[in-house]
This record gives structure tokens, sequence and C-alpha cells, in this order.
């Protein structure tokens, strides 16, 4: 007597599909000593019930006028504990795969990211992979992570969108470096590197629109400036020159 899905979340409410002969006039199901909250006769070969409240495995019975049937084991499932997200934020775009670890994730059926659903791979019962699917906007998220054993969320993911380059001020300084430069735009506060002609320049966010930068030493002429963030890069051409110091 098959009975699908064979495992369910601790505090009931799972909707079992049993199969097998002779259940017309099924009058109970039994999930160990406790009764289903709700039972349907489908038809002689298929009954539905819904899981009580329960823990570890517990057979489960059919009961109708000619007798009870053997038990079949049903699992009941904790519902999952998430510790960390690998990564915490990616672009708006999603595509991106990241990492779940906790506890009591083998059964996961589905990540969600705010409203949006994905498919998780299962790695490990402490350990998910999923790819992050499209935002809606730039912004957090809850992520909640569904398992047999019910639902958890509490673990917020970032959408970033790409960054943009507006000014660079100064757009000049000595080609030994050191110049405090403005750098304003769009989607600044998720920052991850700023380059003067892929030299890494030391920075600080100041708000979604502002970065303070230092510039790096460079070669005499113009710099290309680009701006990273988990979403991708910006890059402003030429935005700022190096000066050579005078020699006489």
């Amino acid at each position: 007597m098959p009975i699908s899905p064979n495992q369910g979340s601790t505090g009931g409410g799972t909707l079992v599909t049993i199969t097998g002969t002779n259940l017309s006039g099924t009058t109970a199901v039994k999930f160990g000593s406790k009764s289903a909250t709700s039972v349907t006769n489908v038809s002689p070969t298929q009954v539905t019930a819904v899981s009580p409240s329960g823990t570890g495995t517990v057979g489960v019975t059919v009961t109708t006028p000619g007798g009870t049937s053997s038990p079949v084991p049903f699992f009941y499932v904790g519902a999952p504990f998430k510790s960390s997200l690998g990564t915490s934020s990616g672009p708006l775009a999603g595509g991106n795969t990241i990492t779940i670890n906790g506890t009591g994730l083998s059964t996961a059926t589905s990540v969600s990211f705010g409203a949006v659903t994905a498919t998780p791979t299962v790695v490990s019962d402490t350990q998910l992979t999923v790819t992050v699917p499209a935002g809606a906007v730039a912004g957090p998220v809850g992520v909640t992570v569904t398992t047999a054993g019910g639902s958890n969320n509490g673990l917020s993911y970032v959408y970033v969108d790409v960054p943009t380059v507006a000014t660079v001020a100064p757009s000049s300084g000595p080609t030994s470096g050191g110049t405090g430069v403005t750098i304003t735009g769009t989607n600044l506060d998720s920052t991850d590197s700023v380059t003067f002609d892929g030299t890494p320049a030391p920075f600080s966010v100041v708000n979604t629109t502002t970065l303070s930068v230092v510039t790096p030493p460079g070669a005499a002429g113009t710099a290309d400036v680009v701006v990273t963030n988990p979403a991708g890069s910006a890059t402003a051409t030429a935005a700022f020159t190096y000066v050579a110091p005078p020699s006489i």
C-alpha cells in the first residue's frame, strides 16, 4: 500500500495519497496512534488524508468495514533552519548561483526570493545550491526555504543594479597619486572596487550616489575609471588625467 508523499511536517497538515485495493468505505486513516485530520475516499483504490502532528517514523493504516491494513511508514520531518547564505547580494538580473547553509535541508523543494520561487539542488542535509531568479527591483528580499518539514525564513538577499558613473571630480592630478576624488553616479552603495586604468584605488562609500576615492599612482595621460559592484561595472572613459611633474 504505497503512500505519497511518505514524509511531512512535524506540525501536520501534509496531504497524502494512499493507494491500494479494497479501500471503499474507508472509515479511518491513522498515523501511528493519531487519526488523520481529514479523510477522503476517492475510489476503491485510493484514499487521501491529511497528516496530524507527530514526530519520528510512524505506521499509516487504513480501516474499512473489512478490517485494518498493515502499516506503511511515514516520516515526520522538522522545519528547516537556515544559518547563512554563501553570497548575500547579486545582480538584479539574477542567474548567479549561491549556497544556503543550515540544517534539515535534505527535503528542500523550493527557495523563494521575495515573491519569486526557484528550485534548489540539495547538496546535503546542511547545504543547498540555488540559481537566483531575477528580481523586480534593487534592494533586499527575504529568503524562504520550503521542505517537507515546513518553511523557514529570516535571511535577506540584496538585489543590486549595475552602477553608473556621472562625474569624476577633480578630473586631474599628479602621477604620484594621492588625489582625493569624488565620484557621483547611481547604485554606488554596493561598490566592490574602483580602478584607474586597472590599478585599484582605495575608496569609501558615502551613499548610493557618491564615492570618495584616492587616486593610485599612474602614468601621465588619461585614465579610464571603472566602478564595479556585484551586478557589473561602469566605465568612465578617460575620466581622469594624470599630470606629470615639471622638470627643469
